[in-house]
């Protein structure tokens, strides 16, 4: 008998602890699962204000552009009261933006922006101007909305091609912006998001002005995200289809660099 009491006690002993575990694994599994969800949400929040803000801003810009077409027409007022006219840059000369391990080079030819004309419908430059503008003021979200706008209503313009690129270096503003603040999965999936923009601007549009531009800084981001080997195939794609280009100086140095490495 006493044995066997001593064997039950033991068991009830053995038993508690065994519960002690299990009631302590529940907790831990509960509290990681609880920080899991609360990161998911905070990351649908912060998610749900990007989209609200985007969404204002493409109706502010909507509400811009009719009001500049009945500016046009002279069907209503100018935008904004007491504004005499609608600011607008002269050209669209490039921000010398760069990857951050680049250095800043030429851009190549960028597409001059002919005035808008005094009477008519509402012109594609008015987008296009309006995503730049928001670009050259570090709004790279907005931008990227504002070109891709640009994009879906006028995939055949001119100034196609100089949309998507710039989307592109958006991108690559962000992930510097991103790596500065110690944010390093954000900043490799901005460069990752980078590099197919601009791969978009051979594709869709080969004859533009932007390409050798767009495969300069593809190769640029490539290196960021630690993959030379990919980096070293475009930049000699770009010295062999495009040996006049101002980057391709840049690309050689690049390629020397590369494969001393």
């Amino acid at each position: 008998m006493a044995a066997a009491q001593q064997a039950a006690q033991r068991a009830r002993v053995d038993n508690d602890g065994i519960s002690a575990q299990i009631d302590k694994r529940v907790r831990e599994y509960a509290g990681e699962n609880d920080r899991k969800i609360a990161a998911l949400t905070r990351q649908v929040d912060s998610l749900n204000d990007t989209l609200t803000t985007l969404s204002g801003r493409v109706e502010d810009l909507s509400t811009r552009l009719e009001a500049l077409n009945r500016q046009v027409r002279g069907t209503g007022p100018a935008p904004g009261a007491g504004a005499a006219t609608t600011p607008r840059p002269p050209t669209f000369a490039t921000p010398g933006q760069s990857s951050g391990t680049s250095t800043a080079i030429p851009p190549g030819p960028v597409a001059m922006v002919p005035p808008r004309p005094t009477t008519g419908a509402l012109q594609p430059q008015d987008i296009y101007q309006a995503a730049y503008i928001d670009f050259s003021k570090g709004s790279y979200s907005l931008a990227i909305a504002g070109f891709r706008e640009f994009l879906r209503r006028y995939p055949d313009h001119e100034l196609a091609g100089s949309a998507q690129y710039w989307i592109g270096e958006a991108y690559l503003s962000l992930a510097r912006g991103f790596t500065d603040a110690s944010q390093g999965d954000k900043a490799n999936e901005s460069l990752e998001q980078a590099v197919q923009e601009f791969k978009k601007v051979q594709a869709n549009y080969p004859r533009a002005d932007k390409v050798p531009t767009a495969l300069y800084k593809e190769a640029l981001a490539l290196i960021d995200l630690k993959q030379p080997a990919l980096a070293q195939a475009r930049l000699q794609y770009l010295v062999d289809n495009f040996p006049r280009a101002e980057e391709t100086s840049l690309a050689r140095e690049r390629l020397s660099s590369l494969k001393s490495r």
